[in-house]
């Protein structure tokens, strides 16, 4: 009897919020990432160019030879964070780009790449627009960097409900990756009784099919828990020999069928959070193939070996890094850093109250002025994206040659433009980062006000009316636990507000 399929499959989500100042498309020096000039910088040093050129070494520790981690494992990159790399780190960048390429001939023509939710929004609390335009963006820009159609996609602190799995099923994603307890209920495909998940979590050996209630399906991989939290906290990455015992106790040898051992943890592990995490991963990726202890694989190649044979449903509104659903992104559930015990975070409902009160103020005078320069102004922001891909006049041109109702020229042209550039900022408003840590008034908090703040500049602008005054009002309910700061409205007035005086128009240098 032939030995049954074993698979490992590693997994890394690599992510930075984005950081630009609204107003001008630069970072600004961030001193707590000294001494670099901001975080971007020290993360690429730290991790992102060491696992595309990571070290292993021989028995007398001299380098031996240098390899691409990207292209051994599956990853996903936001795309903010390529955007950034693209331009700052080209050499990184371009190794990103090579793996997927050298992944797909190793993988079965399953590239290791797979696609993001565009601005790290927290995909249950959008509403549908936002949803789906962040799933159509997330996918534009993947097949302009990558080359190909995306196979999955990687869902922000994998936030999840039905709704977000319809909008990635839509339009045509196969598979995602999601916590262990995050399932509910199994069964058999074609059996009729379900099994309640465990307080463990579901059996991640396998992929599950997940029906939705628009007759479309999707794969679901839920990764090995344990062994993902021992990676990101148990120092696991120590030793790379450690890591690779560890991946392999995984398996249940005693199953006669195929069996995948995979995880996922923010790519960051290897070599930000953990110091040459990179070369640990090196290590065992090697040593799993030399020794042939199982079959390195992607999760595109999998599913295309080992269809799934179970379905499951999953707990709706559940993320990864909150115990109490998505709680963590709307409201005081104790979730938190750890850095500010005494601290509260009572400011995270009224800041996102605030936020979707001014988005919905938003809308009827965009969809007012978007109809009276665009067939629909919806379908344009859809696919703005592709101008932010590919800046300058010549891409403006054609994205307003097909959506235009007319020639639009002169002060119509910068007005439709500076619609699509008021929705650009309506989203990124709603960067997960801004509630995850501590304070309204840190550094991520701070970013998302920006946001907002083009935002309404960019409103009261094109429309004529007066948006700040009511947001300030909703802001007044979030204070922050540095008492220097005050509430959101001071936080905004000491510390946004003046930002909008260096470019009182709505015209902005507009880039990705």
């Amino acid at each position: 009897m032939s030995k049954p399929d074993r698979c490992i499959c590693i997994h890394g989500h690599f992510y930075q919020p984005p950081r630009e100042d609204p107003w001008t498309g630069m970072i600004e020096p961030q001193p707590s990432a000294a001494p670099f000039h901001n975080w971007n910088a020290r993360i690429t040093d730290e991790c992102y160019r060491p696992n595309g050129e990571s070290r292993i070494l021989d028995a007398n520790d001299r380098l031996e030879v240098l390899v691409n981690n990207y292209a051994s494992i599956s990853f996903n990159f936001g795309p903010t964070l390529l955007s950034w790399l693209e331009e700052n780190a080209p050499d990184v960048y371009a190794r990103i780009r090579e793996a997927d390429r050298d992944s797909a001939v190793q993988f079965g023509g399953h590239g290791s790449a797979i696609a993001q939710a565009f601005s790290h929004m927290i995909m249950p609390l959008a509403d549908p627009r936002d949803q789906r335009t962040q799933v159509l963006w997330g996918m534009e820009d993947f097949r302009h960097r990558f080359s190909r159609e995306p196979e999955g996609m990687w869902l922000p602190e994998t936030a999840v409900n039905i709704a977000t799995l319809e909008a990635l099923a839509v339009a045509g994603i196969r598979f995602t990756i999601l916590e262990p307890g995050q399932a509910s209920r199994y069964r058999g495909i074609g059996l009729k009784r379900w099994h309640k998940v465990a307080d463990g979590g579901i059996d991640p050996s396998r992929p599950y099919t997940v029906r939705l209630p628009s007759g479309r399906s999707i794969a679901v991989f839920f990764y090995d828990g344990p062994v993902s939290r021992a990676v990101a906290f148990e120092n696991l990455l120590d030793d790379g020999g450690r890591f690779t015992d560890r991946l392999m106790t995984g398996f249940d040898y005693g199953r006669n069928r195929p069996q995948l051992v995979h995880i996922a943890t923010d790519g960051e592990t290897y070599g930000h959070h953990h110091r040459h995490g990179d070369m640990a991963l090196a290590f065992a990726l090697r040593r799993i193939r030399r020794d042939d202890l199982a079959r390195i694989v992607n999760y595109g190649q999998y599913l295309e070996l080992h269809p799934p044979d179970h379905e499951a449903e999953i707990r709706e509104n559940t993320a990864w890094s909150c115990a109490h659903g998505i709680e963590r992104w709307r409201s005081d559930c104790g979730c938190a850093t750890g850095l500010n015990p005494e601290w509260n975070q009572a400011w995270r409902e009224p800041l996102r109250d605030a936020l979707d009160r001014l988005r919905d103020r938003l809308r009827p005078p965009f969809e007012e002025a978007g109809a009276a320069l665009f067939h629909d102004p919806w379908l344009a922001r859809e696919d703005y994206i592709r101008v932010l891909l590919d800046p300058g006049p010549a891409s403006e041109d054609r994205f307003l040659a097909e959506h235009g109702k007319t020639a639009l020229e002169g002060d119509a042209r910068e007005k439709a433009l500076n619609l699509m550039e008021l929705q650009r900022h309506a989203m990124l408003m709603y960067t997960s980062c801004g509630w995850f840590f501590d304070d309204l008034a840190g550094l991520e908090g701070l970013q998302i006000l920006r946001y907002a703040g083009r935002a309404i500049q960019l409103s009261e602008t094109l429309f004529g009316g007066r948006f700040t005054e009511p947001f300030l009002n909703d802001l007044d309910q979030a204070v922050s636990n540095d008492p220097a700061a005050g509430s959101g409205r001071q936080v905004f007035e000491a510390r946004v507000a003046p930002l909008s005086s260096r470019l009182p128009s709505a015209a902005p240098a507009r880039r990705k």
